[in-house]
């Protein structure tokens, strides 16, 4: 690169510590005159007693340390892999910024090592960090892949494994890493539901196994796909509507309140792809049938919320959208909780009852809302010895309101 003149500055990924250094970092390490990076870092390597080091982790401070030294040879290192969620890419942004060169010797990173340790080709997996930023594991297995999590202070092994446990894949293989490359390395390989209840250290790592995946079907799902009871069910036509109507989206967030079998969960769940949907019921049956269709479906990012609407809602995340299919004759007291944590959340009330109809039009209208009603009326053929009649469904209303929600 281009630039001032003099600097002779090297980024480093160190692996796990000093024994997982390249010869080509070692080598840079051993000519540099100054040495900058974490307390922890520092201590570890074997640096002569005439090498300056300074304990520095915030890039901006790391670029005016680098101003301040002349024509020092320096080495900023950094724990595991520059190109692995290293802070090396910050750094990288202020020096070119900055207009001053460097090169990087990337390190062994924990992907690597835990691949090695289990005897697992990593080139397929899906690479995913819980540390510092939020990470919805149950979001990530929905691709078909084995995924890597590196794990924080707040999103341990433990709690990701009760997250994926709860969506209901507990029984797959699971292996964590502690302090890879250390001493005191250890590898637990066990299950999902056992990693939720066990410790581990803070520096590790945590591959879940792929979970399966829905089959391939371009046509939407058929009634006769779901488990059924006597709890009723959306049926096939009204659900692509609701789908459509909600204008459900990858990566969105959408609540499916009074979610019975939990039909139209799971196709909005698959809409959604990478994104979560919430299923709230409080009938036990039902909360069971949601539950199996979603393991039958491969629905992982479906979450099944236990409870009675408006109170089950005030602890879920905010909404990109809401379908309400039962609402208890709580209509106002629902959007009241939609639109407090979203004013511009998208909804679809259905309806069969005109009583239901008159509720929700009146509510949405109450929040300054056009509310659209769209009538689905389903007649299908029976036979009748050897004729055949068409025999109606009862019609059902879909009521819509919200930007860019219409049916």
């Amino acid at each position: 690169m281009s630039g001032a003149e003099g600097k002779h500055v090297t980024l480093i990924g160190c692996g796990a510590s000093s024994a997982t250094l390249t010869a080509e970092a070692s080598e840079a390490l051993h000519d540099a005159h100054l040495v900058i990076g974490a307390k922890r870092l520092l201590s570890a390597l074997s640096l002569r007693a005439e090498q300056e080091t300074e304990a520095l982790t915030a890039s901006d401070e790391i670029l005016n340390r680098i101003r301040s030294a002349g024509d020092k040879r320096i080495c900023v290192v950094f724990s595991g892999d520059t190109g692995f969620y290293s802070g090396a890419s910050g750094l990288v942004s202020l020096l070119n910024d900055a207009h001053i060169p460097y090169r990087i010797c990337p390190g062994i990173s924990s992907v690597q090592m835990l691949a090695a340790r289990i005897a697992v080709p990593w080139q397929d997996w899906r690479l995913c960090s819980a540390h510092g930023v939020a990470c919805d594991p149950a979001g990530e297995m929905t691709h078909g892949k084995p995924v890597l999590f590196l794990t924080g202070n707040t999103q341990t092994p433990a709690t990701l494994c009760r997250e994926l446990t709860d969506a209901g894949l507990g029984d797959l293989r699971a292996v964590v890493g502690e302090d890879l490359g250390l001493e005191q390395e250890r590898i637990t390989d066990t299950t999902v539901r056992a990693c939720a209840d066990l410790r581990f250290s803070a520096l590790s790592v945590l591959w879940v196994e792929a979970a399966p995946v829905p089959e391939a079907d371009s046509y939407g799902l058929g009634d006769e796909r779901f488990i059924r009871s006597d709890v009723p069910m959306t049926k096939a036509v009204v659900r692509a509507a609701v789908v459509s109507a909600l204008r459900a989206a990858p990566g969105d967030c959408i609540w499916d309140i009074g979610a019975g079998t939990g039909s139209v969960s799971v196709a909005l769940s698959r809409a959604v792809r990478h994104g979560s949907v919430y299923a709230v019921e409080y009938r036990d049956a039902a909360l069971n049938l949601i539950a199996q269709n979603r393991k039958k479906l491969c629905a992982w990012n479906l979450r099944v919320v236990a409870g009675k609407a408006p109170e089950a809602l005030k602890t879920l995340p905010v909404p990109d959208a809401v379908f309400i299919g039962g609402s208890g004759g709580s209509m106002k007291a629902i959007l009241d909780i939609v639109f407090s944590k979203n004013a511009d959340a998208r909804v679809c009330v259905s309806a069969i009852a005109l009583e239901t109809l008159h509720a929700a039009c009146e509510a949405l209208e109450g929040y300054g809302l056009k509310a659209d009603v769209t009538q689905i009326a389903v007649s299908r053929t029976k036979e009748a010895g050897t004729l055949h009649m068409m025999a109606a469904n009862n019609p059902v209303f879909l009521v819509t309101a919200g930007k860019g929600c219409d049916t």
